[in-house]
């Protein structure tokens, strides 16, 4: 029975990761098929070729993604954008949703920012209670200045599901920064704990660790 048990633990380890990966893969192939209904019946590939390949949805995603950013780099395509914002702007719910997701975009998606570059821990949800969290910004604004002390906003995401989470605003002491990436962190985060990343040993990091004590 030891034997049969260690082979089925062993099986389940090859099919599971393996499991997992092709389902998440499917659904978002599946999501990005979904772009094809945006032709006309009579262009569609389903249509003309009598049956339906999967993928070609992420082909015209990418390419649609990318003719966009081709235009829109040049003054042309600037110009469309901004009188595009400018009627969005004038509908009331919509304006305030846009402005808020495209401000995201721009922090998450810019290569110099500091939005999810950094893996904090934190002690959530009380004193003594550790979790991982990520650091979203430093510009804390009307909240740097009432509480008088340097201020920085975190997501703490929840687990297994990192997409959703808390956002927390922390003074700068009450935080200590890792030495993970962000990456190392997700995979600790979604694993519950059970994959833990391995501690790249900084003389440095020990030296204070030791002073603090």
């Amino acid at each position: 029975m030891t034997r049969i048990r260690r082979y089925l633990i062993t099986g389940l380890l090859v099919w599971l990761p393996l499991g997992v990966t092709v389902l998440v893969v499917k659904l978002l192939v599946d999501t990005m098929d979904q772009t094809l209904l945006l032709l006309p019946e009579a262009f569609r590939p389903d249509h003309l070729l009598g049956f339906h390949i999967p993928g070609l949805g992420v082909l015209l995603s990418v390419l649609v993604i990318l003719t966009t950013g081709v235009i829109m780099a040049h003054f042309f395509g600037q110009q469309i954008l901004a009188a595009w914002e400018s009627i969005l702007n004038r509908i009331p719910l919509v304006r305030s949703i846009y402005a808020s997701v495209k401000q995201l975009s721009e922090t998450l998606l810019s290569t110099g920012g500091q939005s999810f570059r950094k893996v904090l821990l934190i002690e959530y949800p009380r004193r003594g209670a550790w979790t991982l969290a990520f650091q979203t910004g430093t510009e804390m604004g009307e909240a740097q200045a009432k509480t008088g002390e340097e201020v920085i906003s975190v997501y703490v995401p929840t687990t297994p599901n990192p997409t959703s989470g808390f956002f927390l605003m922390l003074p700068s002491k009450d935080v200590v920064e890792l030495d993970m990436s962000v990456d190392e962190g997700l995979k600790m985060i979604i694993s519950m704990g059970v994959v833990v990343p391995k501690w790249r040993t900084n003389p440095a990091a020990i030296a204070e660790i030791s002073l603090k004590k």
